[in-house]
């Protein structure tokens, strides 16, 4: 319904042949960068702010270029960073000798690197956009770092980085990151040198540097400072690749191997599909694990931080990842199914005067699951009634085709026609424009005494809601709209790579802290506060959450009621009513996914649990 930020997506190819062997077999030297592009452009509604690609180049002699990089901002900048590398190959590209375009092209290389970009942290700009790049005159000095990530302790990453005597230009987690891992590298490239020197003369000395770094080693120096979640992608110019995922699984990773190639995404079916291999030749990388890759192609996976408490996103299965991968899709569909016992009770099982539609076009797989689920009950009604009345010997065939008839009102009431442009304007005339993003299928619902079911996969802050899909829906003229959704309450922001509001802007935090008001408990809001700043003065693993006693008082139906009520304008004729999934549909719904802060207020992590405190504090003081 609304479009949240997703988190961002990587995507990464390390080549295991020689250059030859890919216009050989596939007919093109572009093979990797051919699919870069497929991979990037499948996870491309992960980052829609801004792109970047980066190619690392061993076979480049002296005096040029050995790591490239191109990056681009706005929804279109996939096109046009491709569109750009492409200008700058020759159009005879694949009848050229294989050494000369492994030595001298832009762009073919060993080692590629994609990323596409949300802003987690309110920073845009192509100084923001991955990859980041260290420049080297030495390869194994060199450094190009991109990922999915939000670190919540950047104040201490900060200190760690200045007190190693570097001098930070930009205070962000990624310029950090890449300031760490490359002051870990240098420290990588000194233990080499002190090793080989006295063996060895430049530059020989300089290749067995290049071939025996140890890039887990340089990951164990830092990561256990980091606290977030992440999965962060590297390379050095000499061609050691990794990718480090955060001990609780926070952020997702993926990959396959073969004798050929090394392959990275955020999601599993964008590899299975760009690469055509099956579902099972595509790996998880393990929370606390590093994918580790030498200038000579040899893979690792080897543990470089202690496995911690399963937190895989709940969100990511939600919402984020695409619904082709097998199993979301049957999460999905169990989401749907998990709301039914209660929808049931809030129609009364009247099927007659209930239609069931979905908001195009993210929760159409919870909705078919939701569908699947009212039938079943439905066919349990009629079976049981058909036993009662054959017992009592008035089964008649009227009567039974009566029974039979019976059917869940299915219709598609809402069609994404267009995308509008309301950037002119203002106010209420942009949200009547707004109104028009959707048509409504008329005659599907019977003026003033259906009830309209639509589910959604979320609402979070619910301005799409009360600004246009309920005016929208009141078109039809039902008694009732009821408004669904897959996840639960949408409580708390997130702060391990999704782009959430600020606390104020969630619709679910606006309605306790109304309920709060409007039942004479506002000295709980202060009580809150104060405990917030008490917890602030705390050790970061000593703090607890002190925004969860907002929600304390009030039942999951008693803040959904007023939710209605907020978001309902005035000028609907329907009665409103929302309906959220329970934290305990979820769990059985997406059972290897526990991670729920962003509903329950439990983080994973010191560092969400410190900002969460943070939050509430900016919150109350820009309140009074």
């Amino acid at each position: 319904m609304e479009a949240l930020k997703h988190e961002c997506g990587v995507a990464m190819i390390c080549l295991r042949k020689p250059l030859e062997f890919y216009k050989e077999k596939y007919g093109s030297y572009t093979y990797a960068l051919d699919r870069l592009y497929l991979l990037m452009e499948k996870q491309h509604n992960r980052g829609q702010e801004a792109a970047g690609i980066g190619v690392v180049k061993l076979s480049t002699p002296p005096g040029h270029e050995y790591v490239y990089r191109e990056r681009a901002l706005g929804t279109g900048a996939i096109d046009e960073i491709f569109a750009t590398v492409a200008e700058s190959l020759p159009k005879n590209i694949n009848s050229l000798p294989a050494a000369d375009v492994a030595a001298m092209e832009p762009f073919i290389g060993d080692i590629y690197m994609g990323h596409l970009r949300y802003s987690t942290t309110g920073r845009s700009g192509l100084q923001y956009t991955h990859p980041f790049l260290r420049r080297n005159n030495w390869r194994s000095r060199a450094l190009m770092l991109c990922g999915n990530f939000n670190m919540t302790n950047v104040d201490e990453i900060f200190d760690d980085v200045v007190a190693s005597g570097q001098h930070p230009r930009i205070f962000s987690d990624t310029v950090l990151l890449l300031d760490q891992v490359g002051n870990a590298l240098d420290k990588e490239n000194h233990r080499l040198y002190r090793l080989y020197r006295d063996t060895y003369r430049d530059p020989e000395l300089a290749r067995r540097i290049e071939d025996g770094l140890d890039m887990g080693r340089v990951l164990e120096g830092v990561a256990p400072l980091w606290d977030g979640g992440y999965a962060i992608c590297g390379a050095t110019g000499s061609g050691s690749a990794f990718v480090l995922r955060d001990p609780r699984g926070i952020r997702p990773a993926f990959y396959y191997a073969d004798d050929e190639v090394v392959v990275v995404a955020s999601e599993r079916p964008v590899i299975q599909t760009v690469f055509n291999v099956l579902c099972e030749d595509v790996k998880e990388l393990e929370p606390g694990c590093a994918m580790l890759m030498d200038p000579s192609g040899n893979l690792e996976i080897r543990r470089v931080l202690p496995m911690e408490a399963n937190a895989r996103c709940s969100f990511e299965r939600i919402y984020f990842s695409r619904g082709s991968d097998a199993d979301i899709y049957c999460e999905r569909k169990r989401l749907g199914a998990n709301v039914v016992p209660a929808l049931l009770d809030m129609v009364c099982n009247r099927f007659d005067s209930t239609v069931f539609s979905f908001i195009p076009n993210t929760a159409e797989v919870a909705f078919i699951g939701m569908i699947e689920e009212l039938n079943r009950h439905l066919d349990n009604d009629r079976s049981a009634e058909i036993a009662r009345l054959a017992e009592r010997g008035s089964l008649s065939r009227g009567v039974l085709d009566e029974i039979l008839e019976r059917k869940v009102r299915v219709e598609k009431i809402a069609i994404k026609d267009i995308k509008l442009r309301t950037f002119i304007a203002e106010g209420s005339s942009r949200n009547d424009l707004a109104t028009h993003v959707y048509d409504v299928t008329y005659g599907c619902v019977r003026t003033g005494k259906d009830t309209l079911v639509v589910i959604d996969d979320s609402i979070v802050r619910g301005t799409t809601l009360k600004q246009s899909i309920l005016r929208i829906l009141d078109r039809l003229m039902p008694a009732r709209i009821i408004v669904v959704s897959s996840s639960p309450q949408v409580r708390y922001p997130d702060y391990y790579g999704i782009d959430m509001p600020r606390m104020e802007e969630l619709a679910a935090f606006r309605a306790v802290i109304s309920l709060l008001e409007s039942t004479g408990r506002s000295s709980l809001i202060d009580e809150a506060y104060a405990e917030a700043v008490r917890n602030l003065e705390l050790p970061p693993k000593e703090q607890s959450n002190a925004v969860k006693m907002l929600y304390a008082p009030f039942t999951d139906e008693e803040i959904a009621a007023r939710m209605a009520r907020m978001l309902t304008p005035d000028d609907i004729h329907a009665r409103v009513d929302i309906l959220f999934q329970s934290l305990e549909g979820l769990h059985e719904a997406v059972p290897g996914c526990p991670g729920d802060w962003y509903f329950s207020g439990d983080y994973p992590t010191p560092g969400g649990v410190r900002m969460v405190n943070r939050a509430f504090v900016d919150y109350y003081t820009r309140r009074k």
